[in-house]
């Protein structure tokens, strides 16, 4: 489960626009991958060098630039440089609890997003993505977590297909986006199955295990409120065409993508009300379960009260109690208060308290 507060004490006091990495150091070296690409050729290489990216600015054909590991700012602070990007901007990117946003620069777009990946079946990670939006370059910042949801964009650049070579970068930065929420569809599935086995479990035999999972689930969808809510901004944005840099052909599918961003929302508020819910039935479950234990125990104390007194009586330190010299007293003594036992517990079944 990601965290929802990520600590940003070391920044405190600081100058607007230091460049201080907040969020989990990765142990790799920050690595630097380049696709530039048109509808006729391809080429992927690795910069081993922030100097190498001095051309790629100019270039006519549309520059990927995917930057994974934020966790050395001099390596962001020279790529900034090389591309004239504000160091709010930077500043931005290297702290990693961001919330999702659009940011217009004039030569160029910055947005804010969150990634999720699936680690197992019972939990997931997240991690930001930052992506510059310029005339022919796309730059996108990544914390560096194992596999992400480009693997397949990259397939496409690679293989040509669909029309990702033939348009612009604003289509680039649309096929990120749309991968980055076809993911979520992914990671909601699995909540969702994992919510309906909950749900068995509630009905069948509540416990207090139960209780911490359906806790664990409120947290995971309060991450994901915050991540997807804000998105719907970002992309209204990015399809009202307010920048030259978003072409007309682009903004249909931005609609798409919107319309799925809304699918993603309503399924997380769905989420929601039915964990409220659920909790409402487990402590409800809970009563149930405790006004049975206690309807069972003043039954039982309900039949030994007569009882009790009959005891009570023949145990009293009389001398002179008429009963006491009667050869079969204890058999009637005792086969009467089972007699009132039986009939107390066929009254009891008879107005259905059993």
């Amino acid at each position: 489960m990601p965290r929802l507060i990520k600590k940003r004490s070391k920044k405190s006091g600081l100058l607007p626009g230091t460049l201080v990495h907040i969020g989990e150091k990765r142990d790799k070296d920050v690595k630097i991958f380049v696709i530039d690409y048109d509808e006729a050729n391809v080429l992927e290489t690795e910069l081993k060098a922030i100097e190498e990216c001095i051309p790629l600015k100019e270039k006519p054909t549309v520059t990927w630039i995917n930057v994974e590991g934020l966790h050395q700012p001099d390596i962001i602070q020279k790529l900034g440089d090389c591309f004239s990007l504000h160091p709010l901007v930077l500043e931005d990117i290297l702290n990693t609890d961001q919330r999702p946003k659009i940011e217009d620069h004039g030569e160029y777009i910055y947005i804010v997003l969150k990634m999720l990946h699936k680690v197992n079946r019972a939990e997931f990670a997240a991690e930001q993505i930052s992506i510059i939006l310029g005339k022919n370059f796309v730059i996108s910042f990544q914390e560096g977590i194992k596999g992400d949801a480009f693997d397949l964009i990259r397939e496409r650049i690679r293989s040509g297909k669909g029309r990702i070579r033939g348009f612009g970068t604003d289509y680039l930065v649309y096929s990120l986006i749309d991968a980055i929420v076809d993911n979520y569809f992914v990671i909601l599935e699995e909540i969702g199955e994992r919510i309906e086995n909950i749900e068995d479990e509630l009905v069948k035999n509540p416990q207090a295990q139960t209780l911490h999972r359906i806790h664990g689930f409120k947290r995971e969808m309060i991450y994901l409120r915050k991540a997807v809510w804000p998105l719907r901004e970002v992309i209204s944005a990015l399809e009202r065409k307010e920048s030259p840099l978003v072409k007309d052909t682009t903004s249909i599918y931005l609609r798409d993508v919107y319309d799925h961003t809304i699918q993603v929302i309503d399924t997380i508020e769905s989420y929601r009300e039915m964990l409220s819910g659920m909790l409402d039935i487990y402590l409800s479950s809970i009563s149930n379960r405790m006004n049975e234990i206690m309807k069972f125990l003043t039954v039982i104390g309900t039949i030994f009260i007569p009882l009790t007194f009959i005891v009570g009586i023949y145990g009293m330190n009389f001398e002179f109690i008429p009963e006491l010299k009667w050869r079969y007293g204890y058999f009637i003594v005792i086969s009467g208060m089972s007699a009132i036992a039986v009939l107390m517990l066929f009254y009891f079944k008879k107005k259905k308290w059993l």
